[in-house]
């Protein structure tokens, strides 16, 4: 059990001393100093207080080494997605740390993609992973960076990196908005995403590209999300306006050839 490890670091964590925890929870200082000793265990009474007041189920607070996790995670737990309170099924991520320990941003290149299919639960994995910093983001999040291939999300081009903001909790994914997702058959995707769990228990997979017709994907299918947060690139991309031209004149073109190959054999 970690309760008092626990107890004496949320507590810090809201930078209340013992007495005004023992204020908040009706209750004396040296109660709470014996909590936090791990002396004696608390009453009922005492630990529904401090569920409701740092907004955690009491598994978390006697089960969870909370002191142990990353801040990203923390702020996940904190923010409704406390595995015990919420059902979801929580997985703590395997994660890098820079010498500061800042999370890293780690890289998912094309040839790493199939490895990381297989291995993105992998500690060893992912520390293997090369990865960088984006000082704009902020530390209560955990982003992942994944190399995209093909057309199918113009005018993100091919070969492209786009950076993703895990989600815990895949009821929060919002309609239409681009979202990396890890696959149990397809691998890494990258597609705008509309939330039909709850009606019929899939996302529905929309790409960009109108030529890629949208797909269902089953949640029993899918290992990881990540939110498109921005994309990097070191080509301008071309407007929708001009693609679609340039699709047009091909047709076009191929029709005009069709032409002349029919008029060609009639002679």
């Amino acid at each position: 059990m970690f309760l008092s490890e626990n107890l004496k670091f949320l507590r810090k964590r809201r930078r209340l001393t013992q007495q005004d925890l023992a204020e908040m929870l009706n209750t004396k200082r040296s109660s709470i100093n014996n909590y936090e000793n791990g002396t004696t265990f608390p009453p009922v009474n005492i630990l529904i207080g401090l569920s409701d007041l740092f907004h955690l189920s009491i598994d978390t607070l006697v089960r969870i080494n909370l002191p142990g996790l990353r801040e990203s995670q923390m702020y996940v737990i904190e923010h409704g997605s406390d595995v015990f309170v919420k059902g979801n099924e929580v997985r703590v991520l395997a994660t890098t740390v820079d010498a500061r320990n800042k999370e890293n941003i780690e890289i998912v290149s094309i040839k790493a993609k199939a490895g990381y299919t297989t291995g993105y639960f992998d500690p060893e994995f992912i520390s293997a992973l090369p990865n960088f910093q984006l000082p704009m983001l902020t530390r209560e999040k955990k982003y992942r960076a994944f190399q995209i291939s093909g057309d199918s999300m113009l005018p993100v081009r091919d070969k492209s990196w786009v950076v993703g903001e895990y989600v815990q909790d895949l009821h929060t994914i919002k309609d239409d908005h681009p979202y990396i997702v890890l696959t149990l058959n397809e691998g890494v995707v990258f597609k705008n995403v509309r939330n039909e769990l709850a009606e019929k228990g899939s996302l529905r997979m929309i790409s960009l590209n109108t030529e890629y017709d949208p797909y269902d994907l089953p949640i029993g299918e899918i290992r990881e999300v990540w939110k498109f947060v921005l994309y990097i690139t070191d080509e301008i991309p071309e407007s929708a306006d001009n693609q679609q031209i340039y699709k047009k004149l091909e047709q076009i073109q191929q029709e005009i050839g069709k032409m002349r190959n029919q008029a060609a054999n009639q002679t």
